[in-house]
C-alpha cells in the first residue's frame, strides 16, 4: 500500500469503511484496467492515479457516508459509464447485488471485463436504455437502492431511475453543483413517479474541495403503468 492508497483507505476509515488488502488490490486493478481501456475508448477524462482515487473511487463510495449500505441488498446503477459509483461500492460492500444499466454496448463490454478481472460476484451488466429495462421484470420496482452519478437534471433522472426502485426503497442522485434549482424543477416528476425528497447531503471532496451533493429520494408507491415513457421522451419533454 503506497501513499495514495493509504490516504484513500484512511479517508474511508474516517466514515467507518475499512478496506482489506484484497479490496485495495481490487481498486488498484480497476485503476489499471480503466487506464488501459481508456486508450482505446473514451471512458474518463481523469487518468492521473491520485485523481482517479479521489474523483472517481472516493467520490463513488461517498454515497455510503449517507446511506446505510448494511440495509441495502440490491443496488442498480443507471447510466454508469465507466462503472461509477456501482463498482467502487461493490468493492467496499461485497454483499451487494449490483446491476448496472448502460446504453452503450462498448461500456458494458468494459464493465464485464472489469468485473471478471476483479473477481466480482452477483454483478449483472445490462446493455439497454433505462426506459426500456425499467419495464421488465425483475427490474421494475425491484431495487433497494438506485443511483445515478452526474447523468442528467433531476426532473429527467427521476423518470430514468425511480421506476427501478422498490416501494420503500431509495434513489440517490449524485451531483456536483448545488441541485436546489433542479429540485424545484423536479416537483412534478417526483409526484408522478411516487417519489419524495428525503434529504440533500452536501460535502466537499478532500484535497481540491470540489462541491458534491447527494439528493436522497424515497419511493412511496409503485410506478404508474405509463412510466417510464418511450426512450428519449423524458429528455425532450421532461415532467416539469
Amino acid at each position: 500500500m503506497d501513499v495514495i492508497q493509504e490516504a484513500f483507505a484512511h479517508r474511508l476509515q474516517e466514515y467507518g469503511i475499512t478496506l482489506n488488502e484484497k479490496q485495495l488490490q481490487q481498486f488498484e486493478t480497476y485503476y489499471e484496467v480503466l487506464v488501459e481501456w481508456n486508450e482505446k475508448m473514451n471512458l474518463t477524462g481523469i487518468t492521473e492515479r491520485e485523481q482517479v482515487y479521489m474523483k472517481h473511487f472516493y467520490d463513488s463510495v461517498s454515497l455510503a457516508f449517507y446511506v446505510d449500505m448494511s440495509t441495502v441488498e440490491s443496488l442498480a446503477d443507471i447510466g454508469s459509464g465507466a462503472g461509477f459509483p456501482g463498482i467502487p461500492l461493490k468493492i467496499c460492500f461485497p454483499h451487494l447485488r449490483l446491476t448496472i444499466v448502460d446504453s452503450l454496448n462498448k461500456r458494458i463490454t468494459f464493465l464485464k471485463h472489469v468485473a471478471g478481472e476483479l473477481g466480482l460476484e452477483q454483478v449483472e451488466m445490462l446493455h439497454g436504455r433505462a426506459e426500456e429495462v425499467a419495464r421488465k421484470h425483475p427490474y421494475r420496482d425491484g431495487f433497494d437502492l438506485v443511483t445515478a452519478r452526474a447523468v442528467a437534471r433531476l426532473a429527467i433522472l427521476n423518470e430514468f431511475c425511480l421506476p427501478f426502485v422498490k416501494v420503500g426503497g431509495q434513489f440517490a442522485a449524485m451531483k456536483g453543483s448545488d441541485p436546489s434549482e433542479e429540485i424545484l424543477e423536479a416537483g412534478r416528476s417526483l409526484k408522478e413517479l411516487r417519489g419524495v425528497l428525503h434529504k440533500v447531503h452536501s460535502f466537499s471532496l478532500p484535497v481540491d474541495e470540489s462541491a458534491r451533493h447527494i439528493a436522497v429520494i424515497k419511493k412511496t408507491g409503485a410506478t404508474p403503468a405509463k412510466y417510464p415513457r418511450k426512450p428519449g421522451t423524458a429528455v425532450k419533454t421532461p415532467l416539469i
